[in-house]
């Protein structure tokens, strides 16, 4: 029941308030999602979390951005670039809209570029555990095991619940382990 007021609270607040990293309800749902263990309560939190990043109160930012994943989830990933980078352009201090580009890069397989805009993501927003991950999967990518670990690690430390980043984290380890002995 508790979780249920709670989430209800959250989302009547989120029609109330502006969105995007810089909103003031992310401190108070980190503090939950790293203290929870409950991993349904992780997944709302999770999701709650993600709702914020991606809503921007910039009109034109959020049409493309509308438009931009749209492409990417056709698989249309030079159309998607294309807008993603207008939306970088129209809304430079977006978290999401870098994070979203980085994405799209990493499917085009621009790794390097890819980093870069993973890198302005986490300047705007530290602790966005997304961004973390898909570090590591550029890391693994490119065959820097050890920085992997790394970003999968930081990854978990702002979200404990993500089991992708917590598989690719153990495997690297074991695959360290192994060359070691």
């Amino acid at each position: 029941m508790l979780r249920v007021c709670l989430t209800v609270t959250l989302l009547v607040s989120s029609v109330l308030a502006s969105a995007d990293q810089t909103d003031q309800r992310l401190d108070g749902l980190f503090v939950q999602l790293r203290s929870t263990e409950d991993p349904e309560l992780g997944a709302v939190l999770t999701g709650e979390i993600w709702d914020i990043w991606r809503h921007t109160d910039n009109k034109v930012a959020a049409k493309l951005m509308e438009q931009g994943t749209h492409a990417m989830a056709l698989e249309h990933y030079d159309d998607a670039l294309v807008v993603l980078d207008e939306v970088v352009k129209t809304a430079p201090e977006y978290a999401e809209g870098w994070n979203t580009r980085a994405t799209v890069l990493y499917l085009m397989g621009d790794y390097s570029a890819s980093a870069v805009d993973v890198r302005r993501t986490l300047a705007l927003e530290p602790r966005h555990f997304g961004a973390w991950s898909g570090l590591g999967l550029i890391y693994m990518h490119v065959g820097d095991e050890r920085a992997a670990l790394e970003a999968f690690a930081k990854a978990l430390e702002w979200n404990p619940h993500l089991h992708g980043s917590r598989h690719n984290l153990e495997m690297i380890k074991k695959h360290l382990q192994e060359q070691i002995i």
